[in-house]
């Protein structure tokens, strides 16, 4: 069930992604949440760090596991504007992060698509947030490469 607090988040997320836009890398963008606060931020940075593992939701794990000095996730949720690739998914396992939110669906490399266990047995999702407008900033950015 969307919250208008998923929505307040997602809009986070797809700030984030905006910054990868403006460095011309695929706009995907990540928060993750604790408690109500913003404990981690991250946006596509594969092609500025020259890392195929720079994911949004890479950068906000590794934000978010420093802020509180651990490395699991259970009380928090990430907001991310494209569902998870498997890489992604595997990383939220490990963190035991307690929620996923994700916007748009990946049909060609969402960890859905593979193998929808991937995440943690305990980690809740919530698909489809905002997902027509985050849809659109990755559609819309794609469009641009190919003219």
């Amino acid at each position: 069930m969307t919250t208008d607090l998923d929505e307040k988040f997602m809009r986070e997320a797809l700030r984030e992604a905006g910054y990868a836009a403006e460095k011309d890398e695929v706009p995907v963008g990540a928060v993750v949440v604790c408690r109500g606060r913003i404990i981690g931020r991250g946006h596509n940075m594969t092609e500025s760090l020259h890392d195929p593992t720079a994911h949004a939701e890479m950068i906000a794990i590794t934000a978010a596991t420093e802020a509180i000095g651990g490395k699991y996730l259970t009380d928090c949720t990430l907001y991310v504007t494209v569902e998870p690739c498997p890489m992604c998914a595997g990383a939220l396992a490990w963190s035991q992060i307690g929620r996923v939110v994700y916007g748009a669906i990946d049909p060609k490399r969402g960890f859905s698509l593979y193998s929808p266990t991937l995440l943690h047995p305990r980690t809740e999702v919530t698909a489809g947030v905002l997902g027509g407008e985050c849809g659109e900033l990755v559609s819309g950015f794609f469009r641009e490469k190919r003219k």
